[in-house]
């Protein structure tokens, strides 16, 4: 639990891609924790993955709200449709904007290229023009904010682990060279408008509730539905899998206190926010089953060698992610907590739960 937030209460806080795993969670967690925050959540609902689990994770946040002395109000847009935005921003006046709304994932990126150019380039431009007519020197307007990068950026970089003073420019997926554009963005806004901006670039976040698309989500659904699951590398790659609670916990840290001025005499500062240890696929998908079956995800006779096949890296795909995470550690204090096996249980009660009940899914309200 973070301490409360004095310098939160009574602000203010845009909060886009509010439906999605981290922005319901960070939401979820400012109404606990900061007194009398208005949070202005903003989600497109895209279909990407089961609109219903995004349904699920609002329907959670209300619930908090109706406990809670500050508000969540969620408007349903686009951030690519500049309107959408500018209203927002006219209506509401946001003290902190935390953008979270993008396009996520690798290997759809290969596909379907244009929700990327959307979600990730002109919706983050959207925000970046709304900051700049809005901020007026710290005086009024946005103070500070806060975007999601990835590790994605640091693409197929041989030195471990990485840190925020690595060269980035070798992305090896569009989805990655979308988040260096955001990161470029803020940048020349800072510089060229004085908007205080800090970039995060996270590193894969895991829970309950999170992305059907990840793989200890889609592992979990094969395996109950008795299908094999492909282990990339032939189980050789590493995640720094970092727990979502964990996640949250830094993104507030930082929120409330934006950047000063850097080296280059700019209010803009960009962290890595990860777990600082990297697990090993085959043993991660080990631990998975272990928790699984104590849930009674699965049985406990279900043999996983049967239902698990070993093939090579897909496009776009990189063997490790590992972060430092020193700079965050020093300017904040932050130091991750949920060891990976807390945070899979964790998934596993979850999921036992609010998981596959049918052919299709569905959620409890």
């Amino acid at each position: 639990m973070l301490e409360k937030n004095l310098d939160l209460t009574g602000a203010t806080v845009l909060i886009t891609g509010a439906a999605g795993f981290i922005g319901a969670n960070l939401s979820m967690m400012l109404l606990k924790e900061a007194e009398r925050i208005c949070i202005i959540g903003v989600d497109s609902l895209n279909d990407y993955y089961d609109v219903a689990l995004k349904e699920y994770r609002l329907a959670q946040i209300q619930t908090i709200e109706r406990q809670a002395s500050g508000e969540f109000i969620f408007m349903k847009g686009n951030i690519a449709d500049k309107p959408v935005v500018t209203e927002i921003f006219e209506k509401y006046a946001p003290d902190i904007v935390v953008n979270l709304a993008a396009q996520a994932g690798v290997r759809y990126s290969i596909v379907n290229p244009d929700a990327y150019m959307e979600a990730n380039i002109i919706g983050f431009y959207n925000i970046l023009e709304a900051c700049r007519h809005s901020y007026d020197g710290g005086k009024s307007g946005v103070k500070h904010l806060v975007y999601a990068s990835s590790s994605s950026v640091y693409g197929s970089n041989k030195k471990v682990p990485y840190a925020t003073e690595d060269k980035v420019e070798n992305p090896v997926s569009l989805y990655a060279a979308t988040k260096k554009s955001n990161e470029l963005f803020a940048h020349a806004y800072a510089k060229l408008y004085g908007i205080p901006s800090t970039g995060l670039r996270f590193f894969t976040v895991y829970g309950p509730a999170g992305r059907p698309d990840m793989a200890y989500f889609g592992f979990t659904d094969k395996l109950v539905r008795g299908e094999t699951i492909e282990i990339f590398n032939y189980g050789n790659c590493k995640r720094d899998f970092t727990y979502i609670d964990d996640i949250v916990t830094g993104i507030i840290m930082i929120m409330q206190r934006s950047p000063g001025t850097n080296e280059e005499g700019i209010r803009y500062s960009l962290y890595n926010i990860g777990n600082n240890h990297p697990e090993n696929l085959l043993e991660f998908v080990e631990i998975l089953e272990q928790e699984l079956k104590k849930a009674e995800v699965l049985p406990e006779s279900y043999d996983l060698d049967t239902h698990k096949r070993f093939v090579g890296m897909q496009p776009g795909d990189v063997e490790v992610t590992y972060a430092d995470i020193s700079r965050l550690e020093s300017d904040f204090g932050f130091k991750p907590s949920t060891p990976l096996r807390e945070g899979l249980r964790r998934f596993a009660l979850w999921y036992k739960e609010y998981g596959v009940f049918s052919e299709t899914r569905g959620f409890k309200d």
